[in-house]
């Protein structure tokens, strides 16, 4: 029983910056990948960025250099900081986690997403 609630998303102006936050709760023992997917109207959801344990990160060559995702094992959150925001970044974020619960088994988890809007 885990839940992810994203939370952060808004209207930007290009050039903007914006921090998403997702929150995990429920019985987790130890999350192995989470990570950022968005989805624009009419596509695919695609990979943003993930981030592992031991803080390996992977980034979408589209947000290289823009985007940063980190984590707080704490709190059981991860963040995606966006930077330099261009409108073609609008889109639906979800929070994805790969994870272990206290009793035992893995689960993919994902959350309901975050809308980004960025106007030019």
């Amino acid at each position: 029983q885990v839940q992810l609630v994203e939370s952060g998303g808004g209207l930007v102006q290009a050039g903007g910056s914006l921090r998403l936050s997702c929150a995990a709760s429920g019985s987790i023992f130890r999350f192995n990948v989470m990570g950022w997917y968005r989805q624009a109207p009419g596509k695919q959801r695609d990979l943003v960025a993930t981030i592992t344990t031991g803080s390996s990160t992977n980034y979408a060559d589209s947000v290289k250099g823009r985007f940063t995702i980190s984590r707080d094992n704490a709190k059981n959150t991860v963040y995606l900081q966006m930077t330099s925001l261009k409108p073609v970044d609008t889109a639906v974020y979800y929070c994805f986690a790969d994870l272990t619960v206290v009793t035992g088994p893995d689960l993919e988890v994902w959350g309901q997403g975050t809308l980004v809007t960025v106007s030019s």
